[in-house]
């Protein structure tokens, strides 16, 4: 179904598409939902599009996003959507499944790292964009 929605933006004309895998509603219960690292890889041949992953989003807690981050990034995604907070357990939405600001340093160092070894690169200047609920 997602692949087609964006299928159907691209023939009628809108170019400017990205794709967010924030993940797919399964059995499991440990994760709000369950990311579907193969998505990336074949929506990205598939349409040619970017894809980013959202492994907070997927996760519902903090305790996941570590790894749902390192495994978007091996399998393909473009980019990814992290959701931090200085005090999560203040946060007015998502606190569960932010990582602490204090962490996010790390976090990305192990993202660089991973995606050394896959053969990819995250730029020193990678954004850190805020949003606010």
């Amino acid at each position: 179904m997602w692949i087609h929605a964006a299928e159907y933006i691209l023939r009628e004309g809108n170019q400017d598409v990205v794709l967010c895998e924030r993940g797919i509603r399964t059995f499991e219960s440990a994760t709000r939902f369950t990311l579907d690292v193969a998505a990336v890889p074949i929506a990205k041949k598939r349409l040619g599009l970017p894809v980013v992953v959202d492994p907070s989003h997927s996760a519902g807690k903090r305790d996941w996003v570590e790894s749902l981050t390192l495994a978007g990034i091996a399998c393909g995604g473009d980019g990814l959507l992290i959701e931090t907070h200085p005090e999560p357990a203040k946060a007015l939405c998502d606190g569960p499944q932010a990582v602490e600001l204090s962490e996010f340093p790390s976090l990305m160092e192990k993202a660089r790292r991973v995606a050394h070894a896959v053969g990819r690169s995250i730029p020193a200047g990678a954004r850190l964009a805020a949003a606010a609920c």
